[in-house]
């Protein structure tokens, strides 16, 4: 049997999966593009925008500054990723020189920023020469004549000079003593302790295991550039080139508003309350994305309270759970139509998740974004990483990562016309896709490594298949 869930509702009957494999190319937007958009983060306050959006997915004729009053049509799955990532970079470089989104970090709180200025080297790599190698330090021709029997130690003071002839024991990264020729390993060296003298296995090279001054780098010389991410590798880097603290760009901010007089926060579902199940994964989620949760209210469906709690956020992201469809306690759209805010995104065409939406708002307004998500957890995930994955990462002025595909064991019905996102578990050569994957289930996507991107039509057994990875809460 193939895989099918009906749980959504297919719009249509669902029609057989194409007969060749489909492409899931352009899903993610260059990291070239990204890297370059880091770069000109900080030391502009305003900057050339990319251009308008693509028509498919702008806003039809609205008041300026409102959203309209008639529904678009859904933005195309891709489509909504790109223009997600492009809001989070146009928005990054337009709040990047106010003092908010650049700031000094400690090296233990910087792993996963990006570098908001170019990292030169505080001191020459090494600062002095140094052993490579345990051995000995030898002067001039061999053999030699053992110096003493005192080793030249890491971290000790300036060790005299070693004259002509002679040998003296030294540890790795100890400094080499003046006058030195080359370093002998002790497992090429032979010594004869009767005599105290000295001889190698094999021929000596001048400068042999020795790191002379400055072979990394000199003082000055740029080791990465502004927007580079900071990594273990970096942390360690800027560390032996003299760093406490890295100019880094902060964390985006997100504040969660959890909306429904349905949901109960404790205990059993009763008399037709149920638990809220977005409340308790969606900050988790965010930080996993790399942002910094400042708070997660509960709302319920009072437009008046929403409206205050839209328009006085401070977050950079404002990220609502529920109320984003046309029902009578769906509140998001009127409250944003009220708040002046510029619907950016107004759904998208993909299953489950579809009623998803992102929105500007005015300068100094609430928050500089609103991304809605629908109320049903599996739809939420979804907008999760179609929306808020890819806005975040171009607020924090990290790259898209690149996209990575696998082939499907089962077939997977699509569609007619919209992307299906489906958990699956990585078997290493195989994608298995998983059972309970309505948009109101979480029961899949518990047990899934990803989420399968199907095309619309769906998918045979053997098709390439983008994946969304899962991160890991923290």
């Amino acid at each position: 049997m193939p895989f099918v869930d009906f749980a959504e509702g297919l719009d249509d009957d669902p029609v057989r999966p194409p007969d060749r494999k489909r492409s899931t190319e352009g899903t993610g937007a260059g990291a070239h593009d990204a890297v370059e958009d880091a770069l000109a983060l900080v030391g502009r306050r305003t900057a050339v925008p990319d251009g308008p959006p693509p028509a498919a997915a702008a806003p039809p004729p609205s008041r300026p500054g409102g959203t309209s009053s008639s529904r678009p049509r859904a933005v195309p799955w891709p489509e909504a990723r790109r223009l997600a990532a492009r809001t989070g970079r146009e928005t990054a470089r337009r709040t990047g020189t106010d003092g908010d989104r650049v700031h000094r970090a400690p090296l233990e709180h910087s792993l996963g920023l990006v570098l908001a200025e170019e990292l030169p080297a505080l001191c020459d790599l090494p600062s002095f020469d140094t052993s490579a190698m345990d051995g000995w330090a030898v002067a001039g021709p061999g053999p030699w004549t053992v110096d003493g029997d005192a080793p030249v130690l890491a971290g000790r003071a300036d060790p005299p000079p070693l004259p002509d002839g002679t040998a003296v024991r030294i540890a790795t990264g100890a400094r080499i003593p003046p006058e030195t020729t080359a370093v002998i390993r002790s497992e090429h060296a032979q010594l004869d302790l009767t005599r105290q003298l000295l001889s190698a296995d094999r021929a000596v090279v001048p400068g042999q295991d020795i790191r002379p001054r400055a072979q990394e780098c000199r003082t000055g010389e740029l080791l990465l550039p502004a927007g580079a991410l900071v990594t273990p590798a970096v942390l360690g880097l800027a560390a032996a080139a003299g760093y406490d603290a890295l100019a880094v760009v902060a964390r985006p901010t997100v504040e969660v508003l959890v909306l429904g007089d349905e949901l109960l926060d404790k205990g059993l579902p009763r008399e037709g309350l149920i638990r809220d199940a977005l409340g308790p994964m969606t900050g988790p989620w965010l930080r996993a994305l790399g942002a910094e949760v400042v708070a997660t209210r509960r709302i319920g469906d009072d437009e008046s309270a929403l409206h205050r709690a839209v328009t006085s956020s401070t977050a950079d992201l404002l990220v609502t759970t529920g109320g984003t469809a046309a029902g009578p306690v769906d509140h998001v759209h009127p409250v944003l139509r009220k708040a002046g805010a510029e619907l950016l995104v107004d759904g998208v065409a993909v299953r489950p998740g579809h009623p998803m939406l992102l929105a500007g708002l005015p300068d100094g307004q609430g928050p500089r974004c609103v991304v809605g998500l629908p109320g049903n957890p599996l739809a939420a995930v979804s907008a999760l990483l179609t929306l808020a994955a890819p806005l975040l990462r171009g607020l924090a002025g990290l790259p898209e990562p690149v996209p990575y595909t696998a082939p499907v064991r089962d077939e997977v019905t699509g569609h007619p016309r919209d992307t299906r996102l489906v958990p699956v578990v990585d078997h290493g050569e195989v994608l298995v896709p998983l059972r309970y994957s309505g948009p109101a289930m979480l029961r899949g996507i518990a047990a899934a490594d990803g989420l399968a991107v199907v095309p619309p039509g769906g998918a045979r057994p053997g098709d390439e298949l983008e994946v969304l990875d899962l991160p890991l809460g923290r």
